[in-house]
């Protein structure tokens, strides 16, 4: 199993940027596909971005064109950069990996109009 760790959520105005990170222990990091999950209040989590181990990645048609998910591998990390932000992309952001479907704590993403 690995532990996640998430970080780069705030409060952004509508259109602006903002860059997540969700940091993974131990070493097998490289072999393991990640995502981006994401729960609005009063919604259910919903998937956003996943990568796989050769890099393939792929998107919820709600972020396509907006969002860009990337992992180095050498740092152990996934980022998710989101762009043109809206209002309806405020939620808690989780990162996963799909091989153990571990959780990282979340990090709050809220876009002001």
């Amino acid at each position: 199993q690995v532990q996640l760790v998430e970080s780069g959520g705030g409060l952004v105005q509508a259109g602006g940027s903002l860059r997540l990170s969700c940091v993974a222990s131990g070493s097998i990091f490289r072999l393991i596909g990640m995502r981006w999950y994401r729960q609005a209040p009063g919604k259910q989590r919903e998937l956003v971005a996943g990568i796989t181990t050769s890099g393939t990645t792929n998107y919820a048609d709600s972020v396509k064109g907006r969002f860009t998910i990337s992992r180095d591998n050498a740092k152990n990390t996934v980022y998710l950069q989101m762009s043109s932000l809206n209002p309806d992309d405020t939620a808690v952001y989780y990162c996963n990996d799909a091989n153990f479907g571990s959780w990282g704590q979340g990090t709050q993403v809220t876009v002001s109009s």
